[in-house]
C-alpha cells in the first residue's frame, strides 16, 4: 500500500506566516507559528507537497454578472471586465487570474473574478510550491456569512452567499479590536455589490481572533447580526485549487539575462566571421592586378587556369554566408517583429540557419500564438521559408508552439 504524501500549507497569520501540516482528507494541524512577515525568510518547512495559501491584501477581488453558462468563457470576460477597470496583470510574470462561480441563475451566472500581485522579492518561499490559492477560500463558511480576521496585523474580511466565496478585502484597520473605520469599509463593500445587482445579507458574523480581550461591539452596533467570537478554526484545503500559478520574477530576469546574453554573443560571432570574409575579400581585391595577368597566362598554362576556376567555385560557396539575407541575427530578427506586443508570446528556442528555421515557445494566450502564426505567414522579408504550424499544445503555463520553415528544394 503506497504512503500518503503530506500537505504542508504556508497561511498568513495574525502576525506572521504559520505552517500547517495534514493529510488531504484529514484536519490540519498547526506545525508552527511564526513572526516572520516574508515568506522568503521561513526556515524548518516540513517535507510534503507545499501549497502557498495569499493573503487577502495581495489579491484583488472583482465580482461580476456575466450574461452566459459557459464556464469555458468566464475567463475573457472576467479579463475584459478588469481592463475597464484599469486591472492588467502582467503577462510575463505566470497565471496571475482564475475566476470562481458564485451562483448561478437563469439568464446569468454570478463570478468572482481574482488577480493576483505579481510576487516581488521576499513574496515566495525557499521552497518551490506545488499549488497556491488565497487564505479567503481555505476557510469556507456556510450559508450568507462575514468572517473578520487579521493577517500581518492588518484586519481583513471575507463575504461568502450559499457557501460560495464572493468578495474579500485587506483594510487599513490594526487596531486591536474591530473599530468603526473597519465597519465602514465592509458596509462600504456591501454597498458597491449591491450596485452590482449582488444583494448580500450576512446571517453570521464570525470574528476570528488569537486574543481573549477582544471587543466585538463596533461591529455589533453596524450590523443588526449577532457576532460570534472564536479563534480562527484551522484551514481546509481549497477544492478544487485555484489555477494561480505565479511565476519567478528573479528567475525571469536571470532567463532574460541569458537571452540577452546569448544575442550578443551570436551577434559577435556574426560579426567576426563578416570581418574574416571582408579581410579575405580585401586581400582579393588587392592581388586584383595578379589576377588580370593570371587571366592572359591561363589560356597557354591549362593547370593555372583550373586552380583559378577552382578557386572561383569556392568563392561562390561563401555567397551564401557573405549574403546578409541568409545571416541568423538578421533572421531572428525578422522573427522578432512578427511577435505580439504585450503579449506574453516568448521564443524558448530558435534553431536558424540559411535554409531551415525551427522555432520552439510559448505564451499564456491561444490568440498570441494564431497572431504570431499569421505573421510569420505574411511578413514579405520571411516569405522564402515555407512555414509548418501545427497546432500549439496547452500546458500549466498557458501554451507551448513548435514551429518549422524551410526554404523549398527546387525539383
Amino acid at each position: 500500500m503506497s504512503k500518503t504524501t503530506e500537505n504542508v500549507l504556508l497561511v498568513p497569520g495574525e502576525s506572521g506566516w504559520e505552517i500547517w501540516t495534514g493529510q488531504t482528507s484529514s484536519e490540519f494541524t498547526l506545525h508552527s507559528s511564526t513572526a516572520i512577515s516574508q515568506a522568503s525568510a521561513l526556515t524548518g518547512i516540513p517535507g510534503g507537497d507545499l501549497l502557498l495559501l495569499f493573503p487577502v491584501k495581495a489579491v484583488t477581488a472583482v465580482p461580476m454578472r456575466v450574461t452566459s453558462d459557459d464556464d469555458a468563457l468566464f475567463p475573457d470576460l472576467a479579463a475584459l471586465h478588469a481592463e475597464r477597470l484599469g486591472l492588467r496583470p502582467d503577462p510575463m510574470a505566470g497565471q496571475l487570474t482564475d475566476v470562481f462561480v458564485i451562483a448561478r441563475e437563469a439568464e446569468n451566472t454570478a463570478v468572482v473574478s481574482i488577480l493576483l500581485r505579481a510576487p516581488g522579492d521576499g513574496d515566495m518561499p525557499p521552497r518551490g510550491p506545488k499549488g497556491f490559492d488565497i487564505s479567503a477560500r481555505a476557510y469556507p463558511l456556510k450559508g450568507d456569512a462575514l468572517a473578520v480576521w487579521k493577517e500581518f496585523g492588518r484586519w481583513v474580511f471575507s463575504l461568502f452567499h450559499q457557501g460560495n466565496l464572493v468578495y474579500c478585502q485587506a483594510t487599513s484597520a490594526t487596531a486591536d479590536s474591530p473599530d468603526a473605520d473597519l465597519a465602514r469599509e465592509i458596509r462600504l463593500a456591501l454597498i458597491q455589490l449591491s450596485m452590482q445587482g449582488l444583494e448580500i445579507s450576512p446571517t453570521r458574523i464570525h470574528l476570528w481572533s488569537g486574543s481573549d480581550t477582544i471587543d466585538p461591539a463596533a461591529l455589533s452596533a453596524a450590523f443588526s447580526t449577532p457576532v460570534e467570537v472564536a479563534r480562527r478554526p484551522a484551514p481546509t484545503l481549497p477544492s478544487p485549487l485555484s489555477k494561480l500559478l505565479p511565476a519567478d520574477v528573479r528567475a525571469a530576469r536571470r532567463a532574460a539575462d541569458r537571452r540577452k546574453n546569448v544575442i550578443i554573443g551570436v551577434a559577435a560571432i556574426a560579426l567576426l566571421y563578416l570581418g574574416i570574409i571582408g579581410w579575405f575579400t580585401y586581400g582579393l581585391w588587392r592581388d586584383n592586378s595578379e589576377t588580370k595577368q593570371l587571366l592572359l597566362q591561363a589560356k597557354q598554362a591549362a593547370p593555372e587556369g583550373e586552380a583559378y576556376a577552382l578557386h572561383i567555385a569556392k568563392w561562390d560557396e561563401l555567397a551564401e554566408a557573405v549574403d546578409l539575407a541568409n545571416s541568423p541575427v538578421d533572421i531572428l530578427k525578422r522573427i522578432a517583429d512578427c511577435i505580439p506586443p504585450s503579449s506574453g508570446l516568448r521564443l524558448k528556442i530558435a534553431d536558424i540557419s540559411a535554409a531551415e528555421v525551427k522555432l520552439t515557445g510559448e505564451a499564456p494566450e491561444f490568440k498570441a500564438i494564431n497572431t504570431f502564426s499569421l505573421n510569420l505567414a505574411n511578413n514579405t522579408d520571411l516569405k522564402k521559408f515555407e512555414w509548418q504550424t501545427p497546432q500549439p499544445n496547452q500546458s500549466t503555463r498557458g501554451w507551448d508552439f513548435q514551429y518549422t520553415g524551410q526554404i523549398p528544394v527546387a525539383p
